[in-house]
């Protein structure tokens, strides 16, 4: 189905921030082709929930420019990866052949990804800032039990809604909640020039964003018949959720120590299609 203006909007941003995350230390593209070794370090992180990939077929949806995607094939996965921009599929292309990564990249929507790709998976995986870019649980869930074979698993790692529904309010070092946190029809408007990681300016700089409850995100893989076989809460990020967050020597994000214990950042979830 075309996109609707939210959608279209948040493409746009999304293509500009391609070659700027290509260019950034955080991404180390320039380490990824010239180390056989190396991985993404949010693959780093997930693998050892994740479990042996070796000889999978991996669906990663909502891929970006395909650098988790191919870290999950250098671990011996075969993958296809899926993003609705045709600038960053490219770019994943690219990426496949300058690292002699094999990697299979597709451009689609999320919703409509089951009308251009057939075949079913024994993974599928995505997060970490991919929900929050969607608008309908119910939707996505229907798209993630297409994919998986009997017996496959679904693993995200994904921004935690209560994250997602605070702000920081610095006169008195509080956080509070400022955004909603259960869905709603109408999106989370944002305007920020620039994105989480590299330099360079973004002309698109409007964005359109839906936070999703725990039980909205359970109870959407439920209803589709999915099993939940795990669920762990983080107190770290990928990126700088708020401003008070401070970086640690992982590269990812933290609360300020007098604030590090009072809410989760992120979550990882399994879940499994009975075969």
């Amino acid at each position: 189905m075309p996109l609707d203006e939210y959608r279209k909007a948040n493409l746009a941003n999304w293509d500009e921030r391609v070659p700027i995350h290509l260019s950034s230390d955080e991404y180390a593209v320039a380490q990824f082709v010239e180390d056989e070794t190396h991985v993404s370090g949010v693959v780093d992180f997930d693998r050892a929930l994740l479990g042996d990939v070796a000889g999978r077929r991996l669906l990663h949806l909502q891929c970006h420019f395909g650098m988790d995607t191919l870290s999950l094939a250098r671990l011996g996965a075969e993958v296809t990866g899926v993003d609705f921009s045709d600038v960053a599929i490219t770019e994943a292309r690219r990426l496949s052949e300058q690292s002699g990564v094999p990697g299979r990249f597709i451009v689609a929507e999320l919703y409509d990804t089951p009308k251009v790709l057939e075949e079913q998976f024994d993974i599928v995986y995505t997060g970490v800032g991919a929900l929050n870019w969607l608008p309908d649980t119910k939707g996505w869930a229907e798209v993630i039990d297409h994919f998986l074979a009997p017996g496959g698993i679904f693993f995200m790692r994904e921004g935690h809604p209560v994250l997602l529904s605070l702000s920081w309010r610095p006169e008195d070092d509080m956080l509070v909640v400022g955004h909603p946190y259960f869905e709603t029809p109408e999106p989370i408007v944002d305007d920020m020039d620039h994105s989480y990681v590299g330099e360079g300016a973004i002309e698109h700089s409007r964005t359109y964003e839906w936070n999703h409850g725990l039980a909205e995100i359970v109870s959407a893989l439920l209803d589709v018949g999915l099993r939940l076989t795990a669920f762990r809460e983080h107190r770290e990020v990928e990126w700088q959720g708020l401003p008070s967050m401070v970086v640690g020597d992982d590269g990812r994000w933290r609360l300020p120590d007098r604030q590090r214990n009072l809410v989760p950042l992120m979550y990882t979830l399994i879940a499994e299609k009975p075969a």
